[in-house]
Order: C-alpha cells, then structure tokens, then sequence
C-alpha cells in the first residue's frame, strides 16, 4: 500500500549512497583507462563521453517515467540496474567492459537522480528550496565519502574499489525497495483528459530552458575538473593524491557551508541566488591562469566550490515553483540532462583546446561560455513570471 508521502531523511541517504557510489568511479576514469588499461587520453575522453551521454538518455528517461508509468517501479529497476553494474564491474573491469559497464551504470544513475529530484518534490513539511539544497549536501556528503575511499582503496586493488562501491549502491537499492513506494501523483478532481492537458505557462518554460543552458556551459567547465585538470595538476608534479583531495576538500566545504547557505532563503530570492552562485562559479576559471602550486588549486577550488553551493543546488527548486505538478518528472530531469551534456562536452572540448592553444586559452572560452548564457538567463527571467508552487 503505498505511503502519502516520503521521508526527507530516506531522499537523503539514498542521494548519499548513490553518490558515494558514483564518486568511487567517476575520479578515477581517466587515470583507470590511460593507465590500468593502456589507452590513450583521447580514448579516456571518449570513455567519459559516452559515459555522460548515457546519463543524459537516463536523465530524460527518467523523467518520462515518473511522470507517465509507475514512479515506484522506475525508481527501483534504474537502481537494481546500477547496482548490477557495479557487481559485475567486480569481476569483469578489463577492456571494453570497463566502458560498457560503466555506460550503463551511468545511464542507470541518470535515470535515478531524475527520479529522486522528482521525489522531492512529494516531501511534506519542508519547501521546495529546503529539500532540494538538503538533497545537494546529500551528494556532497556522498562525493566527500566517495572520493576519500577511492584515495584510500586504490592502492589495494582496484576489485576493492568496485566491491566497496557495490556495497554503496545495494544499500541504495535496499532504500529504494523499503521507503519509495510513496503515491506521488498529484491531486486534482478534474478528468484525467483535462489534468493530461495542463501544461506550464510559456514563458515560464523558456525561463526553465535559458537556465538548462547556462548549466550546459557551467558543467562544460566543470567537467575539465573531473578530465583535462587531473593531467594539468599531475604535469605540475602535484600527486594524484592531492588532486583527489580537491574533491574531498570541495565537499567538505559544501557540506560546512550549506547551513550558511540555507540561511540565504531569508536574504535571497532563489532566482538572485542562482544568477550571483553562477558569477562566482565562473569567475574562478580565468583565475586558473595565474594558479602554479597546490595551495593556489585549493583557493581557487574553494571559489568555484562557494558558488556551486551557492547557485547550482537552487535551480530545482525554482523549477518546481515555475512548472505544474502534471510535469514535474519532465521539468525536473531537464536541468539533469543540462548537466549530462555539459560532462560530455567538456572532456571532449578541454582534449580538443589543450591540443591545439593551450590550457589558458581553454580557462578563458569556457569563461566567456558562460558569461553569455549567464547573461541571456538574466534578460529572460527579468519579465514577471506566473508562480505555480
């Protein structure tokens, strides 16, 4: 019988888990292909490529099945497909199956952060903003746990790694299983024919898509962090170590800041959050240009840190107060899908400038990316918009 409602403590762990998990996979991509296996960074590019791709098929499929089958169902065979993936990552992590393994671990996990976004929004007792900043220091939490066991385990053996990970995720599926089944389906009195028809007002939906794509440009950047960086740091004779560390460092400080954050909600509309989040984020990019040691990395991970936990956690909650709750799976797996495009682009696009002008030039386009879809998000939100929630 399912439950009216879901617990934010269950969302929660279950973001935690699921991103501990991943966090356990993802920072050591590069490093596993061009040196555990032997390929070259091209070849490692395009790894994370089709791995950031199959997210992004999962992100809108996810969606899709929240809102049109069974919200339940979706949430569980999307992580029972991950936790699959993970285990048989165990025995079989040699070449191609790494790869394969990891597409569909990705396609799954894209599937399941839509579907737990699109969870929040059946919280009670909270707002929208409290539960979704709550569900982003979940992943933070999960990323500090995650990058500092995969440090930590690597140097036991990489089936470790993938034995530890698969313990994350059969967590996450025994949560999903056990505190899911929540009816999450809005409720209205009129026809189903007309409930099929409410849609979002217009503008509020070009606003939705102008802040997807200044996400696309901001996880392009992002994303040289998690590729093209690791290369750049080790060739300053900084250790793996250390940039592993960045991670930790970057999740500490989101998780010690985020009561800080929240406290924003008293000072900040959510829309001038997210546009002076974004600012921050981007201006540590030409920054990188004058960075030479690791202690410099740290001060300069710190500021994109501030204005990721700033901006970026609050974009689903002003999508929820923008769209109908008929629509909440499709509008809350669009700014997921931002993200997966901009992780696939990214490696892709860093390879590509490094190659051909160098690590400065690349600081400053993607710097210039985002400055214009920042700036295009601002002049389309600043007409009045029809609050739904």
């Amino acid at each position: 019988m399912p439950r009216q409602s879901i617990k934010l403590k269950w969302l929660f762990m279950a973001s935690l888990l699921n991103n501990a998990g991943a966090a356990m996979l993802w920072p050591l991509t590069t490093i596993y292909v061009h040196e555990y296996l032997n390929k070259s960074m091209t070849v490692a590019g395009l790894v994370i490529f089709f791995s950031s791709m199959g997210m992004m098929f999962g992100n809108y499929l996810g969606g899709w099945l929240f809102d049109n089958w069974k919200p339940y169902a979706a949430a569980v065979i999307t992580v029972t497909v991950a936790t699959l993936g993970n285990v048989l990552m165990i025995f079989f992590h040699g070449w191609p199956m790494f790869p394969i393994l990891l597409a569909v671990i990705c396609f799954a996990d894209g599937s399941g952060l839509t579907v737990i976004n699109s969870y929040g929004s059946a919280v009670t007792g909270h707002t929208a903003r409290y539960v979704y900043n709550m569900l982003y220091m979940a992943l933070n939490v999960g990323v500090v746990v995650g990058t500092l066991l995969v440090g930590t385990l690597l140097d036991l053996g990489i089936e470790i790694v993938f034995i530890v990970a698969s313990v994350c995720y059969g967590a996450y599926l025994l949560i999903t299983v056990l505190h899911f089944n929540v009816d999450v389906r809005p409720k209205s009195t009129v026809k189903s024919q007309q409930a099929a028809a409410v849609k979002s007002p217009r503008h509020n939906v070009h606003i939705v898509y102008a802040y997807c794509l200044c996400l696309i440009t901001v996880y392009l950047s992002y994303a040289l962090w998690e590729s093209v960086m690791s290369v750049h740091i080790t060739d300053m004779h900084i250790p793996f170590f250390a940039y592993s560390l960045l991670w930790t460092i970057n999740g500490a400080v989101i998780v010690l800041g985020q009561p800080l954050v929240t406290r924003l909600a008293d000072y900040l509309s959510v829309k001038r959050q997210i546009i002076i989040g974004i600012a921050i984020f981007a201006i540590s990019f030409p920054l990188l240009i004058w960075v030479h040691s690791f202690a410099m990395f740290v001060v300069d991970f710190v500021i994109l840190t501030i204005g990721e936990m700033v901006g970026i956690p609050s974009v689903p909650a002003y999508i929820d107060v923008l769209t109908v709750a008929e629509e909440t799976g499709k509008y809350q797996g669009m700014p997921n899908v931002a993200m997966s495009i901009g992780r696939a682009l990214g490696p892709v696009y860093g390879g590509w400038m490094v190659d051909q002008a160098g690590y400065n030039f690349l600081f400053v386009s993607v710097f210039v990316m985002m400055l214009v879809t920042w700036l295009y998000a601002i002049m389309v939100s600043r007409r009045s918009v029809k609050v739904i929630k």
